[in-house]
């Protein structure tokens, strides 16, 4: 009976231990899984005239700086007198391959197209022309693209606004659209010459359709409203030169403080990601909705790219940051985003000063993103 009742004294003890450690109240805290962490190789594009490569880490379960830099090199194009560029796109067929435009004209007066191997950084192709004669004001040019398998779709930011259809494999202009022939289609007849400014886009990622952003200046090219017309085009109709409207929405922003720039999807085409300066939004790409505005950023956003997983998105900032001599110089630098909590998460990481600093000089301007994750 002894025996018995020592067993039971100690089993009563076990179960009273165990509902003791594991009895939860508002005050105890819960053990959580760690968060996936991501790593690659990010190309962000500059005004000098390259790409900033950068291998990094992403640690969402540090929130104070989720992305680390473990490298840094850069891709040159070319100089900033003659291919500053806001636009890295990397092929479908070949991930080693990067389909890229310039921003402003050269000493030339001409605009560049080309591509260039990730693998070596050297130029495969760079085609050079005068700017179309409709485009009167050129202080902005290419900026977003989308692409096909075969075609690498540019957009210009010139007024007039215009779409490029290039040959992937000649990289000879096949078809170019002035975006006023929107006003061709009775869901667009208001969208004509001078009511809009600075184009973007870019595809699906089925490649049947194409998103094209106009930001609406009805007042005057640069009088911004803070609203951008969402238009969805069918690609193929797109690729023959002409402007098939699939859908249409309009989001809202601050007048002259939201302005927006490029824009991914995510990889299933659910949603997608627009960048808008001061916010960014996040959109569902079958109604053009807006789920939910970015606001919480530590720079002006240009662009937003989602993990493979569409769990996160990095964000491109310019940010405003102290030299080591206490001047604000402008840095480029990448934000992380929670796509299902909604929020940003911790500081931002620059991918453009260090390298800057080496070589003496100042002010960084990013824009474009793209990515090869591991």
């Amino acid at each position: 009976m002894k025996k018995i009742l020592v067993i039971s004294l100690m089993v009563a003890l076990v179960i009273g231990g165990y509902l003791m450690f594991t009895t939860v109240d508002s005050k105890t805290p819960i053990a959580t899984a760690a968060k996936k962490m991501y790593s690659g190789t990010l190309y962000v594009a500059g005004m000098g005239g390259h790409f900033a490569v950068a291998d990094v880490t992403i640690d969402p379960n540090n929130t104070d700086q989720p992305i680390k830099v473990n490298d840094l090199n850069m891709i040159s194009i070319g100089d900033k007198t003659t291919h500053p560029t806001h636009d890295p796109r990397i092929d479908v067929n070949d991930r080693n391959v990067m389909y890229w435009s310039t921003y402003k004209l050269d000493p030339e007066g001409n605009l560049h197209v080309g591509k260039s191997d990730l693998k070596t950084g050297n130029v495969i192709q760079d085609v050079a022309f005068k700017k179309p004669e409709r485009a009167v004001w050129t202080g902005a040019n290419y900026c977003a693209s989308g692409q096909t398998k075969t075609s690498y779709i540019a957009v210009s930011m010139a007024n007039e606004g215009y779409i490029d259809v290039y040959d992937k494999s000649s990289m000879k202009l096949k078809h170019r659209v002035f975006v006023d022939a929107l006003a061709e289609d009775k869901s667009c007849a208001d969208i004509t010459s001078g009511t809009y400014t600075f184009a973007h886009g870019t595809n699906t990622p089925d490649m049947k359709a194409f998103l094209l952003t106009l930001n609406k200046t009805p007042d005057g090219h640069t009088k911004w409203t803070g609203n951008t017309e969402l238009v969805l085009l069918d690609m193929a109709a797109l690729e023959n030169g002409k402007l098939k409207v699939l859908a249409r929405n309009t989001i809202t922003g601050v007048a002259g403080k939201t302005i927006t720039f490029r824009q991914y999807y995510s990889s299933d085409g659910k949603l997608l990601f627009q960048s808008g300066a001061d916010r960014g939004y996040m959109i569902d790409a079958k109604t053009l909705k807006v789920l939910d505005e970015i606001s919480e950023i530590s720079g002006e956003n240009h662009d937003i790219i989602p993990t493979p997983d569409n769990k996160y998105a990095v964000m491109t900032l310019r940010q405003t940051i102290k030299d080591k001599e206490g001047k604000d110089i402008k840095d480029g630098t990448l934000q992380l985003y929670d796509i299902e909590a909604k929020k940003v998460i911790g500081k931002s990481t620059s991918v453009c000063y260090a390298c800057h600093e080496n070589v003496g000089k100042g002010n960084a301007i990013l824009c474009g993103i793209e990515a090869n994750w591991k």
